[in-house]
């Protein structure tokens, strides 16, 4: 008797996303290790899209979903979305709290981190019209080792943890910001970093543009590689919690 086999497209991107990260353009980290995502980080600029895998993938479950509001609706409050981000995170048990929320043109983002230990979790999307909320693209996917796939969390599941994710990594908070930074000269010449948010696995970094907030890139804890956020939008305004 055959076995017939039935793949959702969830299941099937996973794949994909993981071998196209793993086969990506290799290069060397300023440390002297080699890196398989490449100077551009991740799968590099343009990939899929110019800058990640772009808003709406996958059905519209990551950034701004492509849902059309009728004219003259206004997008959620920021509060309106702190709500809905806790709902969110109860299937966590209780162990992580919104830490920021930041309003951008195409979406909102929010910054996750753990109670008990103040590390940061995970970072999330949420849509600014419906108020989905899901996990953000790159580096809080790929790179994430306790909640992203590298742990089996976000796509395997939501709530599962790998037995031994650590932050202490090779690539130190200060020389991930040094990182950043010489990335931004060569590429985004005029804009500056702020200090460097711990992730499992990688830090996440606010840019800065004459000192004004102005988007946000990852460097990967072990290899050094840079993913800058591209699914953004320009930065609009932002609450702290």
């Amino acid at each position: 008797m055959k076995k017939v086999y039935i793949f959702s497209i969830a299941s099937v991107m996973t794949v994909i996303l993981a071998f196209t990260s793993c086969a990506g353009i290799p290069g060397v980290s300023p440390f002297g290790r080699s890196f398989p995502y490449g100077t551009g980080g991740g799968m590099g600029p343009g990939m899929m899209g110019g800058g990640g895998m772009g808003p709406g993938m996958m059905g519209g479950g990551w950034g701004n979903s492509g849902y059309s509001p009728q004219t003259g609706a206004s997008p959620l409050t920021i509060d309106q979305v702190g709500d809905a981000v806790r709902r969110y995170l109860n299937i966590y048990g209780g162990n992580l709290v919104v830490k920021e929320i930041m309003n951008f043109a195409l979406n909102y983002y929010a910054e996750v981190e753990e109670k008990d230990t103040g590390i940061h979790a995970m970072e999330l999307l949420i849509d600014k019209y419906t108020g989905q909320v899901s996990p953000e693209m790159g580096p809080n996917i790929m790179w994430n080792t306790k909640y992203g796939m590298m742990g089996g969390g976000m796509m395997g599941g939501g709530y599962y943890r790998s037995s031994s994710p650590v932050v202490s990594m090779p690539v130190t908070p200060e020389q991930a910001k040094a990182i950043a930074q010489q990335f931004l000269d060569a590429n985004r010449s005029g804009l500056t970093v702020a200090e460097a948010d711990v992730f499992y696995g990688y830090y996440t970094l606010h840019t800065l543009k004459d000192g004004r907030l102005e988007g946000m890139l990852s460097v990967n804890g072990y290899t050094g590689a840079v993913w800058y956020h591209t699914w953004h939008g320009a930065f609009i305004d932002m609450k702290e919690l």
